[in-house]
């Protein structure tokens, strides 16, 4: 080739005009048969041929391109003459494709753009001359496609690419047209096709239309040059296989290593899978029939190719993008990406290449460590043609490594994917002895999001209980919990320092809430009731657990130590105790019912509690308690067995875990009648329900009665020996029934013989909250009122609870007496006992819900009485009933705004500090409700919280003046601008002042949040969203 300044370049035009020339079909007047086909191919070819010459020879035009083309050609010595057309042909357009890469660089060395003129706008830069119109790349693309199709495909051997024939019928023709005997020999033409379009696809425009079209011909040709198996010297010689050098061989092999580094990947792997998997092929002329499968020599350079392909970096997604993409998904996708999202078999044959270790690979584990992060980047992809696809070939490839090397898996696909929170876990545990600085970031949220969405994608969508890909995450799972619980979580609502140790006390309770909150919701797989049975089986060893003894060595640096040691120990042991009784308690609230799905979960149930009772006797600790829940686990039995369920053989081979259980119990239990029932139930267990006592047949019989509508009316009444009696009923038969039924329910516990009267109170009076308000009679409601005044805690937290059911079921008895309840309720409220005085507060607040009128005025009033005539307690339990009225009133509430507000505005001005944030809390619940009715009052409402939040000596009234601002912005929302439109200003101004000059950081962040509520106010009402709407207006 010419130096870049030896000749001017010839125009690009003038090139492809050959070239377009060269490819100008030609004419025939029928082409019904196949040898007509062949004769018009023939006869356009050499036509075309003759014409090109015809036009370098006549056309001085064309002078400089025929130049530049005998250069080109004098330096080829590929190039020669042959008596095959077709061939000849092909050298032409070899040689014109020469011609057009050497001018096309020539017009790139030369161009020189202009400098921009700054003064001027803005213009497109110059298209630099070495440019293709779309005309002229169809020209060039045809060219290439006559370069392939005579000059490679026709010579490749039989299962090494796609043949002709299989292609298009043109390809058919083109098999047949060209001669195989005609020199020079078809090893060399394929060699010469590929080398010479290699040296073309050196310019990036004319490689990018080569190789995007074109690799797959190109490769298999490389493929077939460097890598078929040269004949052996005994052998004869086949055609297509002799008079290539192995200079030349190797230099076939640099050119396809060259292309597969250069090319797209993806594309490079599609290609490869189509060459290893080859054709079916016929020839039907030769009268034999072959099998189009790819030769072994070829499998094998493939499949090593492919691992080659694999172990590069992001070479993980080129595998999985060459075959999804190549099947519908990716760029090109559309429709096909939902066919491939659907077909879960190629996902699934991906994720098994994957996870199959190449030969290449220095040992699994290094493997492992190699692609382990590229498989982990597959679940982040953002692409969302191809970002389902991706994510179900990474995850079905993460269960497939994981069961078949789960330590290598566990290293390194499981710890990196869980870090951040192996990371959040291990800084918990060290967290006592580290000292970090408030604000340090431990996880970025980025970091921990991306986390859990793996793990969600992994353990979740993935839907395989692999056990060491579930015991991987028993070791975080308490992390992950308490993120559960942290998102579950509103904000405070409290505004003073008491907020601190309300988060401590409440935290655990709502966690446990969230706790019950998703064992609801996996009721269906019986995993709550294996969790109620755990938690109960827990409660035995809490039970009849002995405390451990203090050190006992005299006191010294060392012992105390030891002490502080032990006392530490025994604080953790009780709130185990008691955080396990909280979540037996919560889950016999709000899953009682259900909690239960087999008969096995029963069984294991009531042997839970026979073993506790077995256990209290061993230790001497029988209690009321105990013997209630032995009578109901027994009374549970009695109905299963006595025909509740529909019992089958193999629930018996289940329920016999009880039989030495009720052994024991007929054994050593003091009481006669419970030894009597627990040996009748063994007997009947043993024989499969053919021989049961009356005993057993009556306890059934009353279980199931008390279930019926009713029933209740034994709930809650103790009863004597005699009195079952004469009944008809046997010992067990006051024990409460299953509220569904004994397969699904857990029953409440009644009460039984030898419970004190004072002791069966709270469970009669909350047995009698239930019964319908109707049924209500004097008797029982003045037995009820005197209970409120019982000495016992329990008994009068129970009746005041009582008394407010009967208020929210409207029972007329307890209506007609208001005053009387009202007066009861506040005087309840005075209690120093916690569940006392918040059941007063619940049902003062229930009481005003119905008489607003008669109430709200007496509870206003003993708000705003002086410091000195109530405690201050009292005014702050006056205060928290307030805020709930003011909550269940809801609309109502504006009917009585004047009177609320002006007794919270003259309690912000209280000397009493907790009052005035009392005071300004109720207020915020307020106003938040008022919204366009606060209007009359705003500047009222703003000057208070103004002056208290620049001027108030006490940081918790600060506090909760900033609060109130947050809780109006918040409460309003896009209303704020209508509702708060005097007074935003002086708003915006206030939380700025706070922000810039408060000391306390509680406060300041209140005032950060008000001011990001207004700031998103105010956005969304200069720049609402835009809605494509019709507005159709009628003209008078």
């Amino acid at each position: 080739m010419a130096a870049a300044g030896a000749r001017e370049p010839v125009a690009l035009e003038r090139i492809v005009g050959a070239l377009k020339l060269l490819l100008s079909p030609g004419g025939s007047g029928s082409s019904s048969l196949q040898i007509t086909k062949h004769d018009v191919l023939l006869d356009t070819l050499k036509s075309n041929l003759s014409a090109l010459d015809k036009k370098f020879e006549e056309d001085p035009q064309w002078k400089e391109l025929k130049s530049l083309r005998d250069e080109i050609a004098g330096r080829a010595e590929w190039l020669q003459n042959s008596v095959d057309v077709t061939w000849s042909f092909t050298s032409q357009l070899l040689v014109l494709l020469l011609c057009l890469k050497q001018s096309m660089v020539l017009l790139a060395a030369n161009f020189q753009p202009s400098q921009p003129n700054p003064r001027t706008a803005e213009a497109a830069p110059a298209l630099s001359p070495d440019t293709l119109s779309v005309c002229q790349q169809k020209t060039v693309q045809s060219a290439l496609q006559f370069v392939v199709t005579l000059g490679i495909c026709p010579f490749l051997l039989t299962g090494v690419g796609i043949p002709l024939r299989c292609r298009t019928e043109f390809g058919a023709v083109i098999q047949d047209v060209v001669s195989f005997a005609a020199t020079p020999t078809t090893i060399h033409r394929l060699y010469t096709t590929c080398m010479v379009l290699l040296d073309i696809a050196k310019h990036v425009s004319l490689g990018s239309l080569i190789l995007s079209r074109h690799f797959g011909d190109i490769a298999a040709g490389l493929c077939q040059l460097g890598f078929c198996p040269m004949k052996r010297k005994d052998e004869p010689a086949k055609p297509g296989r002799e008079g290539l050098k192995e200079e030349e061989r190797a230099r076939a092999r640099e050119a396809l290593q060259s292309i597969l580094d250069q090319v797209y990947q993806p594309l490079v792997v599609r290609e490869l899978i189509l060459l290893q998997g080859g054709a079916h092929q016929t020839s039907s002329d030769t009268k034999m029939s072959t099998s189009g499968r790819a030769p072994a020599w070829l499998r094998r350079l493939c499949g090593q190719l492919l691992s080659e392909r694999l172990m590069k970096p992001h070479g993980v997604q080129a595998v999985v993008r060459g075959i999804l993409e190549g099947a519908g998904a990716g760029a090109a996708g559309g429709a096909g990406a939902e066919a491939v999202a659907a077909d879960w078999r190629k996902c699934d044959m991906v994720a098994k290449i994957l996870a199959s270790c190449p030969q290449q690979s220095l040992s699994l584990e290094a493997y492992y460590q190699q692609i382990s992060p590229q498989i982990l980047d597959l679940l982040h992809i953002q692409d969302k043609l191809v970002a389902r696809q991706f994510q179900r070939v990474a995850t079905t490839t993460f269960l497939t490594m994981t069961r078949e090397h789960p330590q290598l898996a566990k290293k390194h696909l499981i710890q990196p994917m869980l870090e951040p929170i192996h990371r959040c876990s291990s800084m918990a545990e060290l967290l006592p002895e580290l000292e970090l600085r408030p604000g340090t970031i431990v996880v970025k949220e980025e970091e921990l999001s991306r986390c859990l969405e793996d793990a969600f994608k992994v353990f979740v969508v993935g839907n395989e209980p692999d056990t060491a890909l579930l015991q991987s995450l028993l070791p975080d799972l308490g992390v992950v919990f308490a993120l559960y619980c942290f998102t579950r979580k509103n904000a405070s609502p409290l505004s003073d320092e008491d907020e601190v140790l309300y988060q401590k006390v409440v935290s655990e309770q709502d966690q446990v809430e969230f706790l019950v909150e998703l064992l609801s919701q996996c009721q269906e797989s019986g995993l709550a009731g294996d969790f109620f049975i755990c938690c109960l089986e827990e409660l035995t060893h809490v039970a009849v657990e002995k405390e451990a003894k203090p050190p006992s060595e005299p006191f010294s640096h060392r012992s105390l130590l030891a002490l502080e040691e032990y006392q530490q120990a025994l604080v953790e042991e009780q709130e185990k105790k008691l955080l396990t009784l909280q979540v037996v308690a919560v889950l016999c609230e709000r899953m009682s019912e259900t909690v239960f799905t087999s008969i096995t979960q029963v069984v294991e149930f009531v042997a839970a509690t026979l073993k506790r009772a077995c256990l209290s006797l061993t230790q001497e600790l029988e209690s009321t308690v105990e013997a209630q829940t032995l009578s109901m686990s027994m009374g549970l039995v009695a109905a299963i067995l006595g025909g509740a369920i529909q019992l089958k053989s193999s629930d018996f081979e289940v329920l016999q875990k009880l039989v030495p259980l009720l052994e024991e119990v007929s054994s050593t239990y003091p009481e006669p009648v419970i030894q009597e029932l627990a040996a009748d139930l063994r007997i009947t267990i043993c024989t499969h329900g053919a021989f049961s006592t009356e005993a057993v047949n009556a306890a059934a019989e009353a279980t199931v009665k008390k279930k019926e509508p009713g029933g209740g009316k034994l709930e809650g009444r103790p009863y004597t020996r005699a009195q079952r009696s004469s009944d008809g009923l046997q010992p067990h038969g006051d024990m409460a029934s299953p509220t569904e039924s004994p397969s699904t329910a857990l029953p409440t516990p009644p009460t039984v013989q030898g419970t004190s009267p004072r002791q069966q109170r709270p469970l009669a009076e909350s047995a009698a909250a239930n019964q319908g308000p109707r049924s209500l009679g004097p008797e029982r409601f003045q037995e009820v009122l005197l209970s409120a005044y019982d000495p016992e805690v329990p008994t009068r937290a129970a009746a005041l609870r009582t008394l407010s059911c009967w208020i929210e079921q409207r029972a007329p008895q307890a209506l007609q007496a208001q005053e009387k309840l009202l007066k009861v309720f506040l005087e309840n409220m005075e209690h120093e006992d916690t569940f006392v005085y918040l059941s007063a507060i619940q049902g003062v607040a229930l009481l005003a819900d119905v008489y607003p009128e008669e109430i709200l005025p007496s509870l206003l009033a003993q708000y705003g009485d002086s410091p000195g005539k109530h405690p201050p307690e009292t005014r702050m339990k006056v205060g928290e009933a307030l805020m709930r009225i003011v909550r269940a009133l809801g609309d109502m509430v504006s009917k009585y705004r004047e009177p609320l507000i002006h007794t919270f505005l003259r309690g912000a001005r209280d000397p009493d500090s907790s009052h005035r944030a009392s005071s300004l809390s109720n207020l915020g619940e307020l106003c938040q409700r008022l919204q366009f009715l606060l209007g009359p009052v705003v500047h009222e409402v703003t000057s208070c919280l103004v002056a208290i939040a620049k001027t108030d000596p006490e940081v918790q009234v600060r506090r909760a003046a900033v609060h109130v601002v947050v809780l109006l912005l918040r409460g309003l929302s896009q209303k704020a601008t209508e509702v708060l439109r005097d007074v935003l200003k002086e708003l915006y101004h206030l939380l700025k002042h706070v922000v810039r000059l408060e000391p306390d950081e509680a406060a300041t962040l209140h005032a950060q949040l008000a001011l990001e509520e207004l700031d998103g106010i105010m956005r969304s009402f200069l720049f609402p969203p835009q809605r494509l709407e019709k507005k159709i207006v009628v003209l008078p």
